[in-house]
């Protein structure tokens, strides 16, 4: 669902945000990501699915533009507590390791995503471009039905990330989860370069 997607997306750049804040051993690197891919793992009847999902360049360059068109439906209001379980892995030497949470990022448990868009975007400030003009939310809660983003270019800054996201296979899986039941779940795969 473009919603599990967008609360993926926002997790993972509220975390590197957060992360920046702290005294932690990061380093200003570019990166490319190449060879993403992503797939809908929940149930056959899970109520928040991702029915579409684009993504240009390959690869990726961080700094650089980014191209994605998404979209995906709910069958139920999404509201807070919104959890999300991460599950991170890395290929090494052959097989895939979990990479523990660490200063929340990596296989990380987050209870509420709302709380995580809420840092990510005060409430009461008007949501960020493309998602304004195309009136798609960013707040808690996201009503049932079915969203929309066309293709639409995204800027990606230099990015602060921690020295162990290192070069290679990634594995990441995100359950979306609200009132102790599975809503969705979206997994993605890529491989970071850095220069």
């Amino acid at each position: 669902v473009y919603l599990c997607f967008h609360v993926c997306f926002a997790l993972l750049l509220a975390s590197l945000r957060l992360e920046s804040n702290r005294e932690v051993n990061v380093c200003l690197i570019t990166l490319q990501v190449l060879g993403f891919d992503w797939k809908n793992c929940g149930q056959p009847d899970a109520p928040a699915v991702l029915k579409s999902l684009t993504v240009s360049p390959d690869p990726i360059n961080i700094p650089g533009s980014l191209t994605a068109a998404a979209s995906g439906s709910t069958l139920v209001e999404l509201a807070s507590p919104l959890s999300v379980n991460v599950t991170m892995e890395k290929e090494v030497a052959g097989f895939w390791v979990k990479i523990p949470c660490l200063e929340q990022l990596g296989s990380c448990h987050y209870k509420d995503a709302c709380e995580i868009l809420n840092q990510l975007i005060p409430p009461g400030q008007d949501c960020p471009e493309p998602l304004h003009t195309y009136g798609l939310p960013c707040h808690c809660p996201f009503k049932a039905g079915s969203y929309s983003l066309p293709q639409s270019q995204f800027y990606l800054p230099y990015m602060d990330l921690p020295y162990w996201l290192t070069n290679g296979n990634y594995r990441v899986q995100g359950i979306l989860g609200g009132g102790g039941k599975e809503l969705g779940c979206l997994k993605l795969s890529l491989s970071i370069h850095s220069n």
